[in-house]
């Protein structure tokens, strides 16, 4: 059946960062991610993480100077030194944290850059972090992205995610598939996951166009949830999305699921 994380830093926002783990608990959540964790030692996310009992599954690696502009470094010409040490600062979280997975920004290259050398360098740069993650039980996950929420994204697209994990070729890198992305830019979301589900290496939802609860707008989750379990998916489904009046209130679409998954 599904397994559903809480996003923390899009859900439980009234409180603050390190309580949500333990809200996310008490609404069944068994799992949580979030976006940058790196405001916090990883030794008091640890620690807030086991006293709620959840484990945390993803989170992303430093995308750079945020306000600046940066949304991630991997294909960013002169900048290899410090995405290397963006890599070396997320393993060290992912690793205190028992965290399975860590998602890298591709970036979003300045006007005048070539595509097929921002291209060239994002596989690149890839190679190094999935190098620097092996013995570490760390995946390297990279995710499209749609070009209205992030304009000029390297990725957009199932398909040329995919085809960089076959040319780089590195066991431990792997697609995020985020249903909520994919839907705006491609549609067709039964026929992408038949194609795709068993190659993700982590999900996420929200609804579409909103990005609110996924009980809102365009697509019809709970067909999708049902074939997610048909198509044998095993991973974690991440929420990611903007709850509309308070997170637990509208947790109506989900407590079914984890009302059995904690019961299993």
């Amino acid at each position: 059946m599904p397994r559903f994380a809480a996003n923390l830093t899009f859900l439980y926002t009234e409180l603050p960062f390190l309580d949500r783990f333990a809200a996310a608990a008490r609404d069944g959540f068994e799992a949580v991610e979030f976006t940058f964790p790196y405001a916090h030692d990883p030794v008091e996310l640890r620690e807030s993480q086991d006293a709620a009992g959840v484990r945390t599954v993803l989170f992303n690696a430093p995308p750079g100077n945020w306000n600046a502009g940066d949304r991630g470094l991997a294909s960013l010409p002169a900048r290899d030194r410090e995405f290397a040490e963006t890599i070396e600062t997320a393993l060290r979280y992912a690793v205190a944290l028992g965290c399975p997975s860590v998602h890298v920004m591709a970036g979003v290259p300045g006007p005048g850059t070539a595509l097929a050398e921002s291209r060239a360098r994002y596989e690149a740069r890839l190679k190094t972090a999935a190098n620097m993650a092996v013995g570490s039980d760390v995946n390297i996950l990279i995710e499209p992205l749609n070009p209205r929420d992030m304009p000029g994204y390297l990725l957009s697209r199932q398909q040329d995610a995919h085809d960089i994990v076959a040319r780089v070729g590195a066991p431990n890198l792997k697609v995020q598939m985020d249903l909520y992305h994919c839907q705006i830019v491609e549609g067709d979301l039964a026929t992408n996951l038949k194609k795709y589900a068993s190659k993700a290496g982590h999900m996420q939802i929200a609804g579409v166009p909103e990005r609110h609860e996924p009980s809102t707008g365009e697509v019809n989750y709970p067909y999708l949830f049902d074939l997610i379990d048909e198509l044998g998916y095993e991973g974690w489904i991440g929420c990611e999305y903007r709850p509309r009046a308070g997170t637990s209130p509208g947790l109506d679409w989900v407590r079914k699921y984890l009302l059995r998954t904690s019961t299993t």
